[in-house]
């Protein structure tokens, strides 16, 4: 059936952005939910579309760099992480959510995001591009050092209203994610799992992924439970994404 379809429990799952799940259904399955799902509408009738847009529209400038817990900026604004394993397509989903191909630096070579990277978003939120986890073509020692780093973040600052956890669609979600989704977890930060490189899977391909990942994490108690499919090269997903965060931050400053 096309449009939203339970997964798991309590996930719903986007499939198909042709059809309208019912509120009543949405209730049912977003009961542990901190935040309304993205949409229950098309995307075209998705009210922030255009704030979105106008979000990430506007100034997007980088501010800080974080190498340590202890030189972490000031909490000004609200705060959004973006985090996932190295070579997932990060500082590419970063760019293709500002409409800038250099905002965030992106390499063929895992690894090169070192730190903790703010970026100033139209003076409303801040944007953090955070190191790769998982492999890295550096020494181990310095791959450790940034992993706690990431921890430390994740589970210390108390202006972060949500974490994008990345995860290849084509390979999905591993077992050195689970060691984030449970930081997020302990420390109760909402997060919400978004596949990047969407466009290189098959519809059906891509569905299967969507389910599968939703069940993975259906019981997880900070999980948000819709899973986002996104191409930073097709463009697949990105208004829906932008939506998702101008709803939040439109949330937190009400």
């Amino acid at each position: 059936m096309d449009g939203w379809t339970r997964s798991g429990q309590d996930a719903w799952v986007f499939l198909k952005p042709a059809s309208r799940p019912s509120r009543r259904a949405l209730a049912d399955g977003l009961s542990r939910a901190d935040n309304p799902p993205m949409t229950d509408t098309p995307a075209d009738d998705n009210p922030f579309i255009e704030p979105g847009r106008k979000l990430f529209a506007g100034p997007a400038d980088f501010f800080w760099a974080a190498d340590s817990i202890k030189n972490l900026p000031p909490m000004k604004h609200v705060e959004i992480a973006f985090a996932g394993r190295s070579n997932v397509g990060k500082s590419s989903l970063i760019n293709a959510l500002t409409g800038r191909n250099t905002l965030a630096r992106t390499s063929h070579t895992p690894g090169r995001t070192q730190q903790l990277n703010f970026f100033d978003i139209g003076g409303r939120m801040a944007l953090i591009d955070m190191p790769g986890y998982g492999y890295a073509a550096v020494a181990k020692d310095k791959v450790q050092a940034w992993t706690q780093l990431i921890h430390d973040y994740l589970g210390g600052r108390a202006s972060l209203a949500r974490v994008y956890v990345l995860v290849d669609a084509r390979h999905g979600l591993k077992p050195v994610d689970d060691g984030i989704l449970d930081s997020l977890d302990k420390a109760a930060v909402s997060y919400q799992v978004v596949l990047t490189k969407a466009d290189e899977l098959k519809p059906g391909e891509l569905e299967k992924c969507i389910a599968d990942t939703a069940g993975r994490i259906a019981k997880r108690a900070a999980a948000f439970p819709v899973i986002q499919p996104t191409s930073s090269r097709s463009g697949l997903g990105i208004p829906e994404l932008r939506a998702g965060i101008a709803q939040l931050l439109s949330e937190r400053e009400g």
